[in-house]
């Protein structure tokens, strides 16, 4: 099959690797993309398996929080523009407060009374459209609570008071010290905007990325040539490896990286005065995972001004 100049340029934004090793993986693969970023991880070509695409869209992530519960939105603009203006700011920030008093759900905040008028969120939101003048739309709202215990917040990059480009929840469980266990939380919530784990714990891990890593680094083991009972023990110490990257509990703790975040939290306790359990944490990245076509500044400023570029 013919491999386009187009596919092996994307291949190689995403993975780093050498044009010609770019084809090649492409080659083997049938075109498939995921499938080349695999072939070159696996043979040690690969300088980062990034993916093309996941770029961020514009707007503001919010929390609110109210003592044993917390909430966070994510509120999407066209422009960061929108993201600096007070009258965004304020919208973002009720809508987070409003959240706080609903079951969290995004269609739930949608639907609930916006405070001051008889409009609800959704329709306030598109009042904000009109008077704003860029698309807005609230794209995601989550809430964490616990029974006994706080859900701490974080957010990096504000902009104002619990508004900016990431925002962490998390919630521990504990009979202890309120304030202390906040102040933990908030600690918890930073490493987790710091690291971006993908799972609270190993079972929590997707079976699909165990097995997809799995099988990476079994074949870079194959690359040595050593004998099978061998590799196998090579991919289970690579696996221990990446569980200690991906996985929350099995990270080492940023504020002190001789423990992991599970020892932390186990020598908290005696400070807080009773047992602790981390029982979730949510992080949302502004833009995560919305695709925004690219454009060609220079022809669009030309096309605007009547000439041709």
């Amino acid at each position: 099959m013919t491999i386009s100049a187009t596919s092996v340029k994307e291949l190689r934004d995403k993975t780093g690797a050498g044009m010609m090793d770019c084809k090649a993986a492409l080659t083997e693969t049938g075109g498939d993309m995921e499938a080349a970023i695999d072939w070159l991880r696996a043979k040690g070509l690969a300088k980062a398996a990034k993916k093309a695409g996941r770029v961020a869209a514009e707007g503001l992530i919010g929390v609110a929080s109210g003592g044993n519960e917390a909430v966070i939105v994510e509120v999407n603009s066209e422009t960061d523009f929108v993201a600096r203006n007070p009258q965004f700011q304020e919208l973002v920030k009720s809508v987070a407060g409003v959240a706080l008093a609903t079951s969290g759900d995004t269609e739930a905040v949608k639907a609930a009374a916006f405070p001051g008028g008889d409009r609800t969120v959704e329709r306030e939101i598109q009042e904000a459209v009109a008077t704003i003048g860029e698309h807005i739309t609230l794209r995601r709202s989550e809430k964490l609570s616990v029974p006994d215990g706080v859900v701490a917040s974080y957010v990096h990059n504000q902009v104002a008071p619990n508004l900016g480009k990431i925002g962490v929840l998390v919630a521990l469980e504990s009979s202890g010290d309120k304030a202390k266990l906040n102040q933990l939380g908030r600690q918890l919530a930073m490493h987790v905007a710091a690291t971006s784990p993908l799972s609270l714990n190993i079972a929590d891990l997707d079976a699909e990325v165990v097995a997809r890593e799995r099988s990476v680094f079994a074949e870079q083991a194959r690359e040595s040539g050593k004998p099978e009972a061998i590799i196998e023990k090579m991919v289970d110490g690579r696996m221990r490896k990446f569980y200690e990257e991906t996985v929350l509990l099995a990270q080492k703790f940023t504020m002190n990286t001789d423990l992991t975040v599970e020892a932390a939290i186990k020598a908290a306790e005696a400070d807080v005065g009773a047992p602790i359990a981390l029982a979730a944490y949510r992080m949302f990245k502004l833009g995560d995972g919305i695709e925004k076509a690219e454009t060609d500044f220079a022809a669009e400023v030309a096309a605007a001004a009547g000439t041709r570029h």
